[in-house]
């Protein structure tokens, strides 16, 4: 039976109607500080923490329930004879509910140039304390840290006087849960500030639920979606549905795909991906002008695809896109005539992302689960290091080659390794993602687009060629100019390759695999 209940939380949501559903049955209620005064001001009988303890609060607060009546209370095993004798001989009585969450290190963190002071006087000793004594001893007490599981326990003790054990068992998980989260936040907060423990001797990361999935990437799998708890600046965590279905386990994976493609773009771009892959993408004058060309550079391939923009959507350009059928449109923002005419699409989903440009902060986690393990790397933030870009051939590239060269090699570097991209105009004239033979991806970008298109384009590899079949090939297709990172042992034979067919190429330095 619940006849004592110890009560001190930061967040205020539910308290006092729980508080008053205790007293309401007899219970009494010990308190601290704030929780205290929000009690008795709602009229509840409540005691203060330090006349069970005999012992003042101090240092500002630091110290109030770190003491042997506090935890004797909660941790004595009712079963245990030794236990309840010894309670009796000092004189503690026993605590049969802790309710308890914790100061807002979170909410602190968050509020962006937040001093390490004030950070550091965030982070909860007592509660936590308390909280894992409540849960170790969950056969005997009942410990709450959610305010959504008041209801829960209010109604199982109207009901029976007492929380069940299945209930006290659940609520003792979530404990466990809640206090890891809780200290992962605040490893990870202070490595940041130390700036040099980027990958740790043990690595602990937490996310918190977003929504349930439907299914994962087949109807067959489970699945759930996890955001990183942060600013999260410009990701797909903090896109803002504006119409259409709920969002699939496929449709999170291949947004997030073209919305990593889409910046590495400064002008108005579009990216149309399929299956986490680029298969139309175009730069232009205008918003309008850059939908045209990524559509057109593939238009088979963009049924049923995503569609990524950097610039607001306009009412001529959604009344382009409501011709066809996609399944997600994400951007900056829509104007309302905009928006009138894509909802006008039942199922298609719009997708509302501000800051869709701004690029992932520094020390950004890319993370790929194994089984058994976790591959952790940096996140591919460059390109190329301009100093290390050079010319290796007699030809060299025009101007309009060169920015299309770059243009690919954005391309490619977010394509599926062995990846191709062919160019012209900053505009895609073939992609040739995910193969296991280089050349197989540059014909597959050169056939499947159409030869038409590819005389007077460029091309760029994401990793260098070991023999010169891909030359040959381009000069076959007609392609005009070559970006790769180079350090084959072979090299010289392509560079051979282009000069004897007059093609320009240009080394980066920088590979580029994706897998």
């Amino acid at each position: 039976m619940i006849k004592r209940a110890l009560i001190s939380v930061s967040d205020k949501t539910g308290i006092v109607e729980l508080a008053q559903a205790l007293a309401k049955r007899g219970v009494e209620i010990i308190s601290t500080g704030g929780t205290f005064r929000t009690l008795a001001e709602a009229g509840i009988n409540v005691i203060n923490i330090s006349d069970i303890t005999g012992f003042p609060e101090c240092l500002d607060g630091r110290v109030k329930t770190l003491h042997p009546k506090v935890h004797a209370g909660i941790l004595a095993m009712r079963s245990s004879e030794d236990h309840m004798k010894q309670l009796e001989e000092l004189g503690i009585e026993t605590i049969d509910m802790v309710v308890i969450n914790l100061y807002p290190f979170k909410q602190t963190i968050l509020k962006g140039n937040v001093e390490l002071a004030e950070a550091i006087e965030n982070i909860d000793i007592g509660g936590p304390t308390m909280l894992r004594a409540a849960a170790k001893n969950y056969q005997d007490v009942a410990v709450v840290v959610d305010p959504e599981d008041y209801a829960k326990v209010i109604s199982e003790i109207e009901a029976t006087g007492d929380v069940s054990g299945e209930t006290k068992f659940r609520l003792a998980y979530k404990v466990f849960e809640h206090t890891s989260h809780y200290d992962t936040l605040i490893a990870g907060y202070l490595r940041s500030r130390l700036g040099d423990q980027a990958f740790p001797e043990t690595l602990s990361l937490t996310f918190e639920k977003v929504q349930d999935m439907r299914y994962g990437e087949n109807p067959h799998q489970k699945a759930v979606f996890y955001k990183e708890v942060g600013a999260n600046t410009g990701c797909l965590t903090n896109a803002k549905q504006l119409h259409g279905k709920e969002l699939s386990y496929n449709n999170i994976n291949d947004t997030n795909g073209a919305l990593e493609l889409l910046k590495e773009f400064d002008e108005p771009t579009v990216i149309v991906t399929k299956h986490a892959n680029p298969c139309g993408a175009a730069s232009g004058t205008d918003i309008f002008d850059a939908y045209i060309k990524a559509f057109e550079a593939d238009p088979v391939s963009a049924f049923g695809g995503i569609v990524a923009l950097n610039r607001e959507v306009d009412a001529r350009t959604a009344e382009e896109m409501k011709k066809i059928f996609y399944e997600i449109i994400i951007a900056p923002s829509f104007s309302p005539e905009a928006l009138e005419i894509l909802k006008e699409k039942k199922n298609l989903r719009l997708l509302q992302l501000e800051d869709i440009s701004a690029k992932l902060p520094a020390g950004t986690y890319d993370m790929k689960k194994v089984a058994g393990g976790l591959l952790v790397q940096d996140y591919n933030n460059e390109l190329f290091n301009p100093d290390d870009l050079k010319c290796v051939t007699e030809v060299k590239p025009t101007e309009q080659q060169m920015e299309d060269l770059i243009f690919a090699m954005k391309i490619v570097k977010h394509a599926k390794s062995n990846g191709i991209a062919l160019a012209k105009n900053k505009q895609t004239v073939g992609v040739g993602p995910g193969q296991t033979a280089r050349v197989t991806a540059l014909r597959i970008a050169i056939d499947y687009y159409g030869k038409d298109k590819t005389p007077g384009s460029v091309m760029a590899s994401d990793a260098f060629f070991p023999f010169p079949d891909c030359v040959e090939i381009a000069h076959e297709a007609g392609i005009k100019a070559i970006i790769q990172p180079g350090g084959s042992i072979r090299d010289q034979e392509s560079i051979d390759a282009c000069n004897k067919y007059g093609i320009a190429m240009v080394f980066t330095g920088m590979r580029h695999f994706k897998h």
